[in-house]
Formats: structure tokens, sequence, C-alpha cells
């Protein structure tokens, strides 16, 4: 039997306790359980809820509750109206933000190699813009993180990031694979170095990366991108003995991933291990407290603590939020964010990442002379590989699709994580790569003018219909670039010159690069979902920086559309020269 914790929340009128058989999303009684993240999050006094949980303590935790306590009991009721709440937070926190010192990464220079190869004059002066962009991103953590983390939600890592921006003020684990691809371009290899290193450190530290650098984020992780944030970082140095000190992490991460988000399913009569999104804590999120509660009122207990679970594992998967999770009483692709089952669908994309690096892994381990160690990674891809074709492939329609392991079967729906296997070079036939080429022809995603949307539903979340999201876009573009038919190659050029026209014409209009784009409207950001649009943006400027790099010589700011017959001799001779 599971043992019981209980978690007492103060509602409007009473004191309500909730039990939980899983643990607190951190071990905080300020910053993700208790009195004050109640009262403060439902009277909702920051138009963010993530506000307050990033504020800093003036004094140590038991000083603090001690004095809301005093506080609360000096009232008629438990609750403490919102104006003397408001002085409660002015005397014993500080605002979001003083955690860091100001700094510019020292390695960044003018004039990286790699904006010579862009032919078009205002994407390379463009280009130039989103370089210098790093230095407004860059944050170092104050020492007092270190010396007194009783007072603060960041988690302290030992060197300076590059951030995504706006609300998010900390460092976000898959996002910086691109900013770490984009610091690279960039060369500034001592600053992609500080931030492995980061990751390195929270993987010692945690036995895995959490999703952000936030104590509330401790129970929950993102798409493990953390071995190949190394090969990309391998490949610009050849630096073998960061390699081998790195190894002992990158193997206890891929542990991680595989003892607490792994399952066996059996499909036509075999058994195959695959992976989920999976978040063991059953109480609402503190950065979104008050979305949470209100989302999972009239629902039983046990319904209340299914949904938190799964809305966490849908932030692990980075895909938060998605008509892609929803699981509805008849066990269909359908409902509503109430409906959200993230941790019942296996997801094709996320196998796909963890046979890469599988891949990957195995062949660190050629490098470093280690044969034996470098089989049994071989071996795990392989078994992966007929896992992924034996429950995740369709030979009819030509992609791989989500597993629902309540209906025990796929979802048909689209989304660009179909064809993920395609950017992991994770199939075993090369028709499966150009079947999959056609299936995305027919599947309606190519008909926009400003990317591939994130789904075909408009759901009202922001990872649907009409959002575009930079990291699925590459890997679309990246995964087409990579088949060998001339079609596919095409295909990848003309996605890439819509997404840059996308973020370039954007740029014009708002001096400003955006986390998602609506592929209806040339420059216009996305929207929907928990919050506002973010500025920034570390992994949109991560992904403009690599196709620019990679189609330099023959994308235009001058059309979105441009024409196959007119460029595809001057793709194919690019593409020859890389």
């Amino acid at each position: 039997m599971r043992n019981l914790m209980v978690f007492c929340l103060p509602s409007v009128a009473l004191f309500a306790c909730v039990k939980s058989a899983f643990p607190p999303p951190c071990d905080s009684e300020i910053y993700c359980t208790g009195p004050i993240l109640h009262q403060v999050q439902t009277f909702k006094l920051f138009d963010d809820d993530k506000y307050f949980v990033d504020m800093q303590m003036r004094e140590p935790p038991d000083v603090v509750l001690s004095a809301f306590r005093n506080l609360s009991q000096s009232l008629p009721t438990p609750t403490v109206p919102p104006a003397q709440l408001r002085k409660f937070l002015s005397t014993y926190f500080n605002k979001p933000g003083g955690e860091f010192v100001s700094w510019t990464p020292p390695d960044w220079h003018e004039k990286p190699k790699f904006l010579a190869g862009i032919a078009d004059e205002e994407l390379r002066n463009w280009a130039e813009n989103i370089h210098n962009l790093w230095k407004s991103l860059g944050r170092k953590i104050r020492t007092d993180v270190k010396d007194h983390p009783e007072l603060y939600s960041h988690i302290y890592t030992p060197h300076p990031v590059i951030v995504p921006g706006g609300r998010f003020r900390e460092l976000y684990y898959w996002d910086s694979y691109w900013v770490i691809n984009g610091l690279l371009l960039s060369e500034m290899t001592d600053t992609a170095y500080g931030m492995i290193q980061n990751f390195l450190y929270l993987v010692n530290r945690y036995g895995f990366i959490p999703n952000g650098g936030r104590i509330y984020y401790e129970r929950r992780s993102q798409p493990p991108f953390l071995t190949l944030m190394m090969e990309s970082y391998y490949q610009a140095t050849k630096d073998k003995e960061f390699l081998r000190a790195a190894l002992p992490a990158l193997e206890q991460e891929y542990r991680f991933w595989m003892q607490n988000r792994s399952v066996a399913v059996t499909v036509n009569g075999a058994e195959y291990e695959l992976n989920r999104y999976h978040v063991q804590v059953g109480l609402p999120r503190p950065e979104s407290y008050s979305d949470d509660l209100e989302l999972a009122e009239g629902l039983t207990a046990e319904r209340k603590e299914q949904l938190w679970m799964d809305l966490k594992a849908g932030a692990e998967s980075g895909w938060d939020f998605t008509s892609r999770w929803y699981i509805d009483g008849d066990g269909h692709n359908n409902g509503t964010l109430r409906e959200t089952r993230t941790s019942q669908i296996l997801p094709t994309d996320l196998n796909a990442l963890l046979c890469l690096n599988e891949k990957t892994l195995a062949s660190f381990h050629r490098i470093l002379g280690n044969g034996d160690s470098a089989a049994l990674y071989d071996q795990a891809a392989a078994r992966r590989l007929e896992a992924i074709e034996s429950v995740l492939w369709d030979a009819e329609r030509g992609a791989w699709f989500d597993y629902n392991l309540v209906t025990h079967s796929k979802h048909f729906e689209f989304y660009p994580s179909n064809l993920a296997p395609v950017w992991a070079q994770c199939y075993s036939r090369p028709e499966m790569g150009e079947k999959a080429v056609q299936y995305l022809k027919g599947s309606g995603a190519l008909e926009f003018p400003n990317g591939v949307p994130t789904s075909l539903r408009e759901s009202g979340q922001q990872w649907d219909y009409p959002n575009a999201w930079p990291p699925l876009q590459h890997m679309l573009i990246d995964g087409l670039s990579k088949l060998p038919s001339a079609d596919a190659k095409q295909l990848a050029f003309d996605l890439a010159q819509r997404w840059i026209k996308t973020n370039w014409v954007a740029y014009q209009k708002y001096k400003a690069m955006f986390e998602k784009y609506d592929v209806n409207g040339d420059g216009k950001p996305g929207g929907g979902g928990e919050y506002e649009v973010q500025l920034g943006f570390g992994w949109t400027n991560g992904v403009a920086l690599q196709l620019l790099d990679q189609y330099g010589a023959t994308l235009t700011s001058g059309s979105s559309r441009v024409s196959s017959c007119l460029l595809l001799p001057l793709v194919i001779s690019a593409l020859m020269l890389q």
C-alpha cells in the first residue's frame, strides 16, 4: 500500500486537506505547498502565477512561515485579505530577478564566420542582429543563491546561462539544445561549455535534469537532449577529454529515463519497452497553481490527482499543452484540457530521441575505445528500433504515430512529431523515409505560408494549430534534408525558406524574436495557452541561425514561396558543398 501524504490548503472559507499518494512538487512549504502559496495564487495577486514562486525571501523560511501563521491567527478567519497579503509579501519577499547579476558572455565577438555564407544582404544583417541577442539573454547567478539556497526558488548552477527570455528567467532543458547549437555557430564555445557543465551538475545532483532551473520543477524533466548537446559540442571542438568526463552523467540520465519513464506494451503477442512522460506528483503546479485548481473543479479527489499528474507530464513533454495529450472517457484522442492524459500515451518523438541518444552513446564509447559498452548501446538502439516499428509505424499511412495505452491503438491525428524517426534516422528501410515525405505532402500541413502547424486542430492550446514552434520546424527540416531524394531535400529547403521569412518579417515589424509564430499571418506571433507570447527567444534564435548557416547561399528575404524550378539546381549545388 502506498503511504498517503497530506497537504493542507486553506480555502477561502476553511482549511481543506488534499491527500496525495505522491510527493509534492518540491520540499518547500512556501514555493511548492502550504498556505502562503495557496492564498497568494488563489487571490490572483499577480497576472502570472509564476511571478510569486520566482520571488526571493528576505528572511529564512521558518521566519516567513511563523510570521504568516501569526498573521492568520490574528484574523477572524484563516484567510488573509488581499491588502494585508500584499503588505506581507512586500515585507518578506523581493521581486523576481534579484538572483542574477548582469553578465555579457566574454566569448561573444563580432562577425562569426558563418555570416559570410549568407548571400542575401538583408538576411545577413538580420543574422548579425540575432547574434547580438546572445548578449541580452546572458544570466549569471549571484553567489548568494549558492550560499543561501533556502531563500530562493532558483536552483544554483555554477556557470552562467543563456535563458529563453521573457517570463522564462532561468535555464530550461530542451530549449538549451537549440541555444547551444546557435552559440556554437556564433563561436561562443566557452558559453556553450558552461551550459553543458550546468546540466552535468544537475544530473549529478538530481539523477536527471529538471524541466528548468527552479525547485518547483524538481520532480519533472523535459525531452532528454543532453547527449545531443554533447554531440554538437564534440563535433565543434573534438574535445575528447570533456567527452570522457561527461559520459558517466550522460549514462546516468539515460538510466533515469529507462528506470522511471519506460513501460512494457504487448503488440501481436510480442512485448516491447518504450518510453513515456510520467510525473507522479498529484498536486497543482506551483507556477500555474490557480489554473490547475480551476481546471480540476468538480472532479473527484482521485481524478484531480490524476489530472494534475498528467498536466505535469504534459509540461515534461515540452508540449504544454496540446490536444495531442487528450484521451476522453471513451479512450479517444478527443476532449478538452481536462482530458489531458499524457502518461497514457507513448510519444513518437520521445522514443525517436531516445533511439538517437542510444546511437550517440554508442558512438561516444567507440570514440573513447570502449567497444563492449558501445555494443550494449547498439543493442539497445536495435531493440528500440524494433519496438518503434512494431508499435508506432503505420505502413499504410507511411508515418509513425503515438500509441494510446488505454485503447492499445494509435492516434492518427497530424503532428510534426509523426516524422520524428526521420530526424533521428531511426528506421530500418529507406522507403520508410520516402513514404513519410508522401505522408507529409498529403497531410494538409504544408498548406500554410508561414510554417508547419503543431497540429491541425484548433483547441486554443499553444501547442496546436495555428501555432508553429521553432524546434519542431528544425527537426522536420533537418530530417527531410538527410533523406537521399532530391524531392525531400527540396521540401526541406522550401520549409526553411518559409520559416526564415516568417521570422524575418516579424523581426522587421517588432524588432524581436518570438517563441512561436502563427502559420497564417506574415510576421504574426503565436498565441493561446496559459501566458502571452514571449520575446527573446533562445531557441528561435538558435534555429534561425542554423537554417541561415545550412541554406544561407540560397535563402532570400524577398518571398515566402520560392520557385522549385528556379532554385532546385542551386539547392542541390549548395547541398553538395556541405
